[in-house]
């Protein structure tokens, strides 16, 4: 079985988890035995039984591979969407049938819509992905998966010894942009007193967004500690063991990785509330909406008092787990038709 891994924006143009996502699949497939690699776009020769397609192709793509004999599995972020209350998840429902009638069918093509109902599988990162790709694109409900995220071993297993005594510092790890809402998490935290580490970089060094936060930064180093991004994992499995609690509050996403590695150090959390949140974390995260900065401040000072008292998050899976449920989903495909044919 040979996997071939494809997505449409180039790694050095965007940093972040889905890039990581993508890495581990790759290197755990392989781990099991699989061979696995990235599509070639220039090679004409290149050969596989399965893509796996991160992020949403257009519906040509699926049918072109489909014409080849390849089967494609459709793993797509369903951040925006997942953030928008049930009310605006239906009106966008009933938008894109209007729209399915009134204009050409390569449009729905072009804007991927037709790709989750061509597909062989789809996959989500929780049950309520899961869900709203069901609700919005209408594949089949028995090609549509639920695989979470996974993580790295250096998070799941402790070193040896004592385990490190927790600090002062809530932590934060993710790219500092105004969907991850760093600036104003630190405000929050400047507002609460509450020490806060933030580890990541931003897109671009001359991000207005990113400006405005250095600049908060240099303005209260007591409070708000930064330093840009940690690359040794090790080193940042480490910092989530040694933190006082991780908060991540945006307005936007799919499943944190990050938050899946700070719970396998045993991390508090404090997350945005939202459905993707709630899905993985249940009852053992503490939750905050998404709203101003004055109540998120208040927010962030009840979690600071109460974090040390909290219980540690359960276990996430790590990506071996993952790369199993995955080899049996490509397994089952190569065993029957592809939806053009079947």
């Amino acid at each position: 079985m040979k996997i071939l891994i494809d997505h449409n924006c180039p790694f050095f143009l965007a940093h972040g988890g889905f890039q990581i996502q993508m890495e581990q699949t790759k290197a755990a497939l392989q781990a099991r035995g699989l061979e696995a690699e990235y599509v070639r776009w220039w090679d004409t020769e290149q050969q596989g039984d399965v893509i796996h397609y991160f992020g949403r192709p257009i519906g040509s793509y699926v049918q072109l591979a489909q014409q080849k004999g390849i089967k494609v599995v459709i793993s797509e972020l369903m951040s925006g969407q997942g953030a928008r209350s049930r009310g605006a998840l239906a009106g966008q429902t009933m938008i894109m049938r209007t729209l399915r009638r009134l204009l050409p069918g390569v449009w729905s093509y072009r804007l991927g819509w037709d790709s989750f109902r061509l597909a062989d599988a789809c996959i989500g990162l929780t049950s309520w992905e899961a869900s709203l790709m069901q609700m919005l694109y209408s594949p089949k409900p028995d090609r549509v998966h639920v695989v979470s995220n996974g993580v790295e071993k250096v998070f799941l297993e402790a070193p040896a010894g004592p385990p490190p005594e927790r600090g002062q510092w809530l932590v934060c790890t993710a790219t500092v942009t105004p969907v991850k809402r760093m600036l104003e998490m630190a405000e929050a935290a400047v507002l609460a007193r509450a020490p806060f580490w933030v580890v990541g970089r931003p897109y671009s060094a001359t991000d207005p967004y990113f400006l405005r936060f250095q600049e908060l930064a240099a303005r209260h180093p007591e409070v708000i500690r930064y330093e840009g991004g940690i690359s040794d994992r090790a080193r940042l499995a480490l910092v989530y063991r040694q933190a006082r609690g991780f908060v991540l509050l945006s307005a936007m996403e799919s499943q944190s990785l990050s938050a899946c590695e700070a719970a396998a150090c045993g991390c508090p959390l404090l997350l945005s509330d939202l459905p993707w949140a709630r899905c993985t974390f249940g009852s053992a995260a503490t939750y905050c909406p998404v709203t101003s900065v004055p109540e998120t401040a208040e927010v962030m000072q009840r979690f600071y008092r109460m974090a040390p008292t909290l219980p540690a998050p359960p276990r996430p899976p790590g990506w071996a787990e993952v790369a199993a449920s995955l080899e049996q989903i490509y397994a089952s495909l190569l065993r029957g038709p592809s939806p053009a044919a079947g």
